[in-house]
């Protein structure tokens, strides 16, 4: 496919006699004088655009300027060999032409002595298309532009006057046209020096180089025949994002061989290898809890890298930058180009990795604060934020506590702690636990107060008339919140000798009411209440009838804000 492209695109710029045989035929020294005949001339005359030549004929003919190869190097007296192209023209004399003649003389001898192959020296005549026209011995042959050079060729125009060797890449007869490669001869020449460099060559030896390519992994360094690759992780023991920070086209280097793959032709080079390897001793030097100075050379959103000698980098996570603050990137810490003091937490000599810290120069206060505040330790703290979970109350310095729903109360289940804090509220609470490893303060709010069911036997017994204010009303009943912040329940059937359809028919949040006790359930945190019972003498078996239907009512562990149709034997319980 290659080659019908080379001959394809040679077609456009070739003028090829029909029969080249026939010319030779015509020039094979006869006297006779025949139109496309070769016969021999010599030089009369030397004119600015032309020579004279004298073929013995009637006059002389003319051969322009342009056919010769060096008309400079051209000399009257010289002999040549020219096609006969007219007998007789304008001017009396014939009409001649060197370069037929040339060509036809070149095309027998590569045709028949030289063949495809064979090496040719060839004068780089004119760029055309895809190439340049050569001229080999006088034959026009044509260089495809992928056979200049074994690189890509940015101007064609610095090979034209010039002449190199040629190798005949290909010659067709019935097209009479022939194709030729410099880059061939190249490359073979090049994989002769690859061989020997590389026979020479071992690990460790130090050679010099220059730069050829700049990539973004690397850099590709000619060694004199082969190239090298120089890693970008060895260009420099410093952290670098692309090579042309150190490196630059055509730069003369000194590098060390780090790696031959002979049979691939293969060769890693390292730069940063002539220099001593700073990390050597770095863990001697900067022990584990050491303080160290540099300065910020790169911010990541994980963190800072910070130079602390030439080519000696660590790193500060986020998470080692504060104690206390939630740190979302590095950069709204720490500047490029910061001088910055840390602590030094892991050296990892063999990974050429430091870790270290920001926040390990003070002392972490959450240890401060497990000194400071003990289990058991009332504080007034302010509400900053409230989750469906529980609330976080600022302790000092940033740091919060929380107290979670269920340490919110002791007498009434809290499902959100809106229910019973606002944010800014200043309240007392309890310290529960302080975890310094896991920077976590449990707080409780109820703690800071007795639970008031400790001595609730003191505070209500059964067949006890309560008054309180309703705080809920529900479904199945109505929650009434009674001294010492105890709710008990009435329950729907409880509120009145009639039949109630719904408890807002009756009663309404905020109500005043008075009821009977018929029902303390310590284990269970529950009171029982009746507003029907309040204006009869309920004897002693009337209220234990009363408790055993709440009892069997209520289920333990049940919450008694979902019970649904809890108690539904009281309606039919007779207080008479």
């Amino acid at each position: 496919m290659e080659e019908n492209k080379f001959e394809n695109a040679f077609l456009d710029f070739t003028g090829m006699p029909e029969s080249m045989g026939e010319l030779l035929e015509a020039g094979s020294g006869s006297a006779a004088f025949k139109k496309g005949s070769i016969v021999k001339g010599r030089i009369i005359e030397k004119r600015p655009d032309a020579a004279l030549v004298d073929i013995s004929y009637k006059a002389p003919g003319t051969v322009p300027a342009s056919e010769f190869l060096k008309y400079d190097e051209v000399n009257v007296g010289d002999e040549i060999e020219v096609s006969l192209e007219e007998l007789e023209t304008r001017s009396g004399g014939p009409s001649l032409s060197l370069a037929k003649a040339r060509e036809a003389r070149a095309w027998e001898r590569i045709t028949t002595e030289y063949g495809e192959g064979y090496v040719v020296k060839g004068f780089m005549r004119h760029k055309v298309k895809g190439g340049i026209m050569v001229d080999v011995e006088g034959f026009s042959a044509f260089l495809p532009g992928s056979q200049l050079d074994v690189g890509p060729v940015r101007n064609v125009e610095d090979y034209l006057g010039k002449e190199f060797d040629l190798k005949i890449i290909k010659i067709n007869l019935d097209r009479h046209n022939i194709v030729v490669s410099r880059r061939e001869l190249l490359e073979e020449n090049l994989k002769g020096q690859r061989s020997k460099l590389l026979a020479e060559m071992n690990v460790d030896d130090v050679r010099k180089g220059v730069v050829k390519n700049i990539v973004d992994f690397g850099a590709f360094v000619d060694l004199g025949g082969i190239d090298g690759l120089l890693h970008i992780t060895d260009i420099s023991w410093k952290r670098i994002q692309h090579p042309s920070e150190v490196l630059h086209i055509g730069q003369e280097i000194e590098v060390v061989i780090t790696g031959i793959d002979r049979e691939k032709e293969r060769v890693s080079l390292g730069l940063k290898q002539r220099t001593a390897n700073p990390w050597d001793g770095v863990a001697e030097k900067y022990p584990k809890g050491s303080r160290v100075k540099g300065k910020v050379r790169n911010l990541m959103p994980y963190g800072a890298f910070v130079e602390i000698e030439d080519g000696v980098e660590g790193l500060i996570h986020l998470t080692e930058m504060s104690w206390t603050k939630r740190i979302a990137k590095a950069s709204d810490v720490l500047s490029v180009g910061d001088e910055v003091e840390a602590v030094v937490l892991e050296v990892d000599t063999e990974s050429h990795k430091i870790s270290l810290g920001l926040r390990q120069k003070e002392r972490n206060p959450w240890e401060v604060l497990a000194e400071k505040y003990p289990v058991g330790k009332h504080i007034i703290g302010k509400v900053r934020n409230m989750t469906n979970y529980g609330a976080f109350v600022e302790i000092e310095n940033d740091i919060d506590g929380m107290i979670h729903v269920s340490d919110m109360s002791w007498t009434r289940k809290v499902n959100t702690p809106n229910e019973v804090l606002k944010t800014g509220q200043e309240v007392e609470v309890v310290i529960l636990e302080i975890n310094p490893e896991q920077q976590r303060i449990s707080l409780g709010l109820k703690q800071a107060e007795e639970d008031p069911w400790a001595s609730i036997d003191k505070l209500y017994k059964v067949g006890d008339v309560v008054k309180g204010k309703v705080t809920k009303i529900t479904a199945f009943g109505a929650f009434v919140e009674l001294s010492n912040k105890i709710d008990g329940l009435i329950h729907i059937s409880q509120l009145s000798k009639d039949h109630v359809e719904k408890v807002k028919d009756v009663l309404k949040v905020g109500d005043e009411v008075e009821a009977r006790v018929i029902k303390v359930d310590t284990a269970e945190r529950r009171i029982g209440l009746s507003i029907k019972a309040v204006s009869e003498t309920l004897s002693e078996a009337d209220l234990k009838a009363a408790e055993e239907v709440y009892t069997s009512a209520w289920k333990p562990g049940e919450d008694i804000v979902n019970m649904g149709d809890v108690m539904k034997g009281m309606d039919e319980l007779k207080l008479d």
